[in-house]
């Protein structure tokens, strides 16, 4: 575990989810070419891929909102669920007779229409901000191996001359190391 110096690999299928897509735990490898073994569980809520984020702030921060999304994916189930049977009970407990919507009922009616309403809202990106914490991290990896070249490619020197012709040129130089 720990810090990783390889890109992290999605398995196929989570690389395909997309917008609302299912909420079950992602899977991970750190080889470069994982095979179907090499696969390892994220966790629900991604804790076991945050030390390998651990030095990129952007992945860090996309693995918080995926986090958040989670915990209120969870608490709108808890809603829905307990709203649903809160009013089964409100439904048999009238003896011989069932009443379907009086007043409580109506009110827990409405809680669960809304909790289900949410839930479009809470699943809308909760997929997309794991893949752009694996995203950021290996955007990371990829800049942090191409620092030193760019580096020596960038120009020592920036100016504006003037062409023959009284055109204003950009004027760059380099030193040769």
């Amino acid at each position: 575990m720990g810090q990783v110096t390889s890109p992290i690999q999605l398995s196929p299928e989570d690389k395909e989810r997309g917008l609302n897509g299912v909420q079950k735990n992602f899977f991970f490898a750190t080889k470069a070419v994982p095979t179907e073994n090499d696969y390892q569980s994220a966790g629900y809520f991604g804790q076991k891929l945050r030390p390998y984020l651990a030095g990129n702030q952007e992945a860090v921060k996309n693995l918080n909102r995926y986090r958040r999304q989670k915990w209120l994916f969870l608490a709108e189930r808890l809603t829905f669920v307990g709203s649903v049977a809160v009013y089964g009970a409100q439904t048999f407990s009238g003896g011989d007779e069932k009443h379907y919507f009086e007043g409580g009922q109506r009110v827990t009616l409405g809680l669960a229409a809304a909790s289900l309403l949410s839930n479009i809202f809470i699943t809308r990106h909760t997929n997309e901000y794991f893949q752009r914490a694996v995203d950021a991290h290996n955007a990371g990896l990829s800049s942090a191996h191409d620092t030193g070249a760019l580096q020596r490619l960038m120009p020592t020197g920036v100016g504006v001359t003037m062409a023959r012709t009284g055109q204003p040129q950009l004027a760059l130089s380099w030193q040769l190391r």
